[in-house]
C-alpha cells in the first residue's frame, strides 16, 4: 500500500513516521522475522505491545521513529510495504545534540540493501531538520549484520561497553559506534 506522507524518498525506499494504523503489518512482519531478530532484538509482535511502542515514538519528544518502506511504483501492490524501522532514542538537545539509534529489518527485506538506503535517509533527517550533531549505535559484538550496516553508513567504532544493555534476561556487552554531522 502506497503512502504519500513520506518524509524522504530514495530510489528504492522511503521513510515515514509510525502510525497506529501500522499495527497489523508491523506485528505480522515482526512475528515472521523472529528467527532473524533473536537474540538481538525483540520488536512488538502483538497489537497492544505495538500501540505502546509506537505511542512512545509518536508522543515522546526525545524519540523519533521511522518506518523504512519499499518503493516499487504506485501500481505495485508491494509499494509502501514496511521493510524495517529505525528509531532515534534518547535525543538530547542543547550542546550535546545527540541520539541513540535502534533499528531492525524484517525478514522479507533482509540482505537487499533497503536498510542501508533507509539509514541514509534517516541520517539526512537527523543531521538536517532534527538538528542533531551525533548519532550513536550500540551493537552486540556478534551481530555482524548490524555492524556491517553502520560501517557502510560511515560510523566509526569508538569503544566497547561491558554489561551495557539488559536484553533477553541478561546484561549484554555492546560495541559503541558513532557518526557526526561532519563525518556525513
Amino acid at each position: 500500500m502506497s503512502d504519500t506522507s513520506y518524509l524522504a524518498e530514495g530510489p528504492r525506499t522511503a521513510i515515514r513516521p509510525f502510525t497506529p494504523a501500522d499495527a497489523g503489518e508491523f506485528t505480522t512482519r515482526a512475528r515472521e522475522s523472529g528467527r532473524l531478530h533473536r537474540p538481538w532484538l525483540f520488536p512488538p509482535t502483538a497489537p497492544d505491545a505495538y500501540a505502546a511502542y509506537a505511542g512512545a515514538l509518536i508522543d515522546d519528544p526525545t524519540r523519533a521513529g521511522f518506518l523504512v518502506c519499499e518503493r516499487h511504483g504506485p501500481h505495485d501492490p508491494a509499494d509502501g510495504a514496511i521493510a524495517g524501522f529505525i528509531n532515534i532514542n534518547n535525543i538530547v538537545a542543547g550542546a550535546f545534540r545527540c541520539g541513540a539509534l535502534g533499528y531492525g529489518v524484517f525478514a522479507h527485506a533482509a540482505g537487499r540493501g533497503l536498510m542501508s538506503e533507509g539509514l541514509g535517509l534517516v541520517l539526512d533527517r537527523a543531521f538536517g531538520p532534527l538538528g542533531l550533531h551525533r548519532l550513536e549505535a550500540n551493537i552486540q559484538p556478534g551481530n555482524e549484520g548490524s555492524i556491517a550496516l553502520v560501517r557502510r553508513a560511515g560510523f566509526r567504532r569508538e569503544g566497547y561497553s561491558p554489561d551495557f544493555l539488559h536484553i533477553d534476561g541478561a546484561w549484554r556487552d555492546h560495541e559503541r559506534w558513532a557518526i557526526t554531522a561532519e563525518m556525513r
